[in-house]
């Protein structure tokens, strides 16, 4: 079992959780705002072919995994299939007859084809970058959720924190699986991959979420042009999505780096405990209601 610095009560906890989400079909429903509507059903289209990349590349070594570790992983192959399902409910809220969803789920699944004909290491190592770049995300909706979400409906903020809190939950599992794997590789090997995933995922997440998004302004009425200098601002200068947390972001890069090396247990915390109020309310409605 590798030596972890996951702190000890840190523990994925799968939450089986529907979205009510059919009122805002159709609706640019992120603050009302086309753009950031936009920018956020791009990522959300990444999510259920991305999410069971991620399950493969760490059930492949399930065998060789034992005590916490095998049952962090147990935990999050659960918290990212009900967060594919999720996601994939609120991509059939898209318009298919307007927005080019067949054509960006194309590109997708091709971009996910070329990450596993690398083979199975290296497709974990891309994993751990990719969960990398969703611990980020999580942080951004904590540093900036009345800036993203503060008019957007509660139900749809709701989803996207459940997202992020369990993405902080599991953000070490795959890094953990990763060190456990090459754990004879020589340490300057290790590194190496993981130094180049990280540089190959920034250049190609961060592409490919301007192009789906600016995609699918387009088809709002949206020049090329207007639709790529919109979504870029709001990535990068306001609110500036990728850019809000660089202190995460660049601590992958130093030797020795540990997902939780960035504690924001607290953060986490808040979450739980918000999840955990809603968990008890709907229990104590529903005993009241068969009696």
């Amino acid at each position: 079992m590798t030596d972890t610095r996951t702190p000890a009560d840190v523990a994925p906890q799968p939450r089986d959780l529907h979205f009510d989400l059919e009122a805002y079909r159709g609706k640019p429903w992120m603050n009302g705002d086309p753009v950031g509507t936009a920018v956020f059903n791009a990522l959300s289209l990444t999510f259920p072919d991305g999410e069971k990349m991620f399950m493969d590349s760490v059930r492949h070594y399930r065998s060789r995994l034992s005590g916490r570790l095998a049952e962090d992983v147990r935990a999050f192959l659960a918290q990212e299939a009900i967060h594919a399902r999720e996601h994939h409910a609120l991509n059939s809220l898209i318009d298919r007859g307007r927005y080019p969803v067949a054509e960006i789920e194309s590109r997708i699944r091709k971009r996910i084809a070329f990450a596993r004909q690398r083979g199975p290491v290296r497709m974990l190592c891309a994993t751990t970058a990719l969960e990398h770049f969703t611990a980020m995300m999580a942080e951004t909706h904590d540093l900036m959720q009345d800036k993203l979400f503060g008019r957007t409906a509660p139900e749809l903020e709701r989803l996207w924190r459940w997202h992020s809190l369990e993405e902080t939950e599991h953000k070490a599992v795959a890094f953990d699986v990763f060190m456990e794997v090459t754990r004879d590789w020589p340490a300057w090997r290790r590194y190496m991959l993981r130094l180049w995933s990280m540089v190959f995922i920034t250049f190609m997440f961060t592409r490919n979420i301007t192009q789906y998004a600016s995609l699918l302004l387009q088809a709002d009425g949206y020049t090329p042009r207007e639709a790529r200098k919109a979504v870029r601002r709001f990535l990068w200068r306001e609110p500036g999505l990728f850019r809000a947390n660089p202190r995460t972001y660049f601590a992958w890069y130093r030797p020795g780096f540990h997902p939780w090396d960035i504690d924001n247990r607290a953060q986490m915390a808040r979450w739980q405990a918000e999840f955990a109020a809603e968990a008890s309310a709907a229990g104590a409605l529903s005993r009241r209601a068969a009696t």
